[in-house]
C-alpha cells in the first residue's frame, strides 16, 4: 500500500463519499448555465418580444446573479442561509420568467433539482418543491389573466410535475442515505479489522515473549546455575589443595559455558536445541543425565524402553521437560538418587523423572518453570502429571505425549502461563 493509499484509508468513508463533490458541483454550474442559455434562446425563438422578453431576461439575470452570490456557495458549503436566499430569488425569478413565455418552463428542469440539492432536510425539500410549483402555476395563469379554464389545465400539469419532482428527490435522498450508511458500515468494518490486527499482533508478541522466557529459563538459566555450582565446588577443592578436582570442575565449567553459548546462538537463529542437533532424543537425555550426575555428584540413572523416530517438536518438548526437572532436583529436592526413563510405545511417548528427595509440600503453587513445562507439553497434545513418588517420598514427574501430536487446548490458567510464583517455594522435581 502506498503512502497516498494509506492516507486515504484514514479518511472516514462518509467524507470519501463526498470527496468528489466539488467536481460534481462544477457540472451543476455548467448545467445551470446551459439551461438558462437554452431558455433564453427558446424565448427568442418562441417569438417573445418587447417588454415580455425584457422582463424574462431581467428575471433570468436576477437568477444568475443570485446563483453567483449565494447558490454556488451554498452548493459547495451547505450553508442554509445562502441556500434560502438563492432559492427565494430562484422561485420568484422562475415564476416571472414563465409568466412571459411558455418555453420558459425549461427552467423547471434545473429549479426542482436545485431545491433538492441545496436544502438538507426532506421536509424542506418537499416544501420548496411545492412553493416552486405554486409560484410557477400562478405565473403561467397570470400570463392568461387567471382564467378558470387555464387554471384547470395548468394546476393538474403542475401537480404531476410536483409529484414527479418530489418522487425523484425522495429517491435520490434515500439512495444517498443508503450510500452514507454503507460508508459508515465500511468504516466500522475497517476499524474492527484494525483492532483485530492489533490484538493479533499483541497476542503474537506476548506469545513470543513467553516462548523466549521459557527457552531462556530451560537452557541458559540452567547452564549458568551449573557454572555457579561448579565454581563453588572448584573453590572448595582449591582450598583443600586438590588440583585435579579443580581441573575437573574447570573443564565442566568450560563445557557448560560452551553449550550455553551454542544455546544462545541457537535461540537467536531459531535452531533446534544444541543436544538434538547431532543426536537422537535418547542419546541427548542420556548425556544430560550423565552431566547432571557429574555436576551434582548424585546418583543419576537413565534408561529407555522402546524405540522409534519422533517429530522434532516432541523431541524438543521432552528434552526441555527433562532439563527443567533435573534443574529443580538440583536446586530444591535434596535427593540422593534420580532416575530418568523414556518409554516409546505405539501410541505415545512417556518421559518419567523421579527422585528420592523431600517431595512437594501440600499447597505448593506452580512456578514459572513448571507452568512453562505444562504449556510445552500441552502444545503438542500431551499432558503433564506431578505426584509424590511410589513409596510416598520424593517426586515423580510424568509427561505423556501422543505419537501423532495434536495441539492441546490449555485451560484458563495454563493459557496465561500459570502463576509465576517464586520457585524457592517448590520442592522436588516439579518446579
Amino acid at each position: 500500500m502506498t503512502a497516498e493509499e494509506a492516507a486515504a484509508e484514514e479518511v472516514p468513508a462518509v467524507e470519501r463519499l463526498y470527496s468528489g463533490w466539488g467536481q460534481q458541483v462544477r457540472w451543476w454550474d455548467a448545467a445551470f448555465g446551459v439551461i438558462v442559455g437554452l431558455t433564453a434562446v427558446a424565448l427568442v425563438l418562441e417569438g417573445t418580444r418587447g417588454v415580455r422578453l425584457t422582463v424574462a431576461f431581467a428575471a433570468m439575470g436576477a437568477i444568475v446573479v443570485a446563483y453567483v452570490l449565494w447558490g454556488a456557495r451554498a452548493a459547495r458549503t451547505r450553508d442554509q442561509r445562502s441556500a434560502l436566499a438563492y432559492l427565494v430569488v430562484l422561485v420568484l425569478g422562475t415564476a416571472v420568467t414563465v409568466s412571459q413565455g411558455g418555453l420558459a418552463s425549461l427552467l423547471l428542469f434545473i429549479a426542482f433539482a436545485q431545491v433538492w440539492m441545496l436544502l438538507e432536510s426532506v421536509r424542506l425539500g418537499v416544501v420548496g418543491c411545492a412553493v416552486l410549483a405554486a409560484a410557477v402555476s400562478i405565473g403561467i395563469s397570470g400570463r392568461y389573466g387567471f382564467d378558470v379554464a387555464v387554471l384547470a389545465e395548468v394546476v393538474p400539469q403542475m401537480l404531476v410535475t410536483l409529484v414527479f419532482a418530489i418522487g425523484l428527490g425522495l429517491w435520490f435522498h434515500v439512495a444517498m442515505q443508503r450510500a452514507e450508511e454503507h460508508a459508515r458500515l465500511l468504516d466500522e468494518l475497517r476499524a474492527a479489522q484494525a483492532e483485530l490486527a492489533r490484538t493479533n499482533h499483541e497476542a503474537g508478541v506476548l506469545a513470543e515473549r513467553q516462548r523466549l522466557a521459557r527457552e531462556i529459563h530451560d537452557t541458559l538459566a540452567q547452564g549458568f546455575t551449573s557454572v555457579v555450582m561448579q565454581a563453588q565446588a572448584a573453590t572448595a577443592a582449591l582450598d583443600l589443595g586438590d588440583g585435579g578436582a579443580v581441573r575437573d570442575r574447570l573443564h565442566v565449567m568450560e563445557e557448560t559455558a560452551r553449550e550455553n553459548l551454542a544455546e544462545a546462538r541457537g535461540l537467536v537463529a531459531a535452531f533446534a536445541p544444541v543436544p538434538l542437533q547431532d543426536a537422537s532424543l535418547p542419546q541427548a537425555l542420556g548425556r544430560l543425565t550423565d552431566l547432571f550426575a557429574q555436576d551434582t555428584g548424585l546418583e543419576a540413572d537413565f534408561r529407555t524402553v522402546g524405540d522409534g523416530p519422533l517429530p522434532p517438536a516432541i523431541e524438543v518438548v521432552l528434552l526441555r521437560a527433562a532439563q527443567e526437572a533435573l534443574a529443580n532436583v538440583r536446586r530444591h529436592a535434596r535427593a540422593r538418587t534420580v532416575a530418568v526413563c523414556l518409554e516409546r510405545t505405539a501410541d505415545e511417548v512417556v518421559l518419567v523423572v523421579t527422585d528420592d528427595g523431600q517431595g512437594i509440600p501440600p499447597g505448593t503453587a506452580d512456578g514459572f518453570g513448571l507452568a512453562g513445562m505444562r504449556d510445552r507439553v500441552r502444545s503438542v497434545g500431551g499432558a503433564l502429571e506431578v505426584a509424590p513418588g511410589a513409596d510416598g517420598g520424593g517426586t515423580r514427574l510424568c509427561a505423556r505425549v501422543p505419537v501423532e501430536a495434536r495441539p492441546g487446548v490449555p485451560d484458563e490458567g495454563d493459557a496465561a502461563g500459570g502463576p509465576a510464583q517464586d520457585e524457592t517455594q517448590e520442592q522436588g522435581v516439579a518446579r
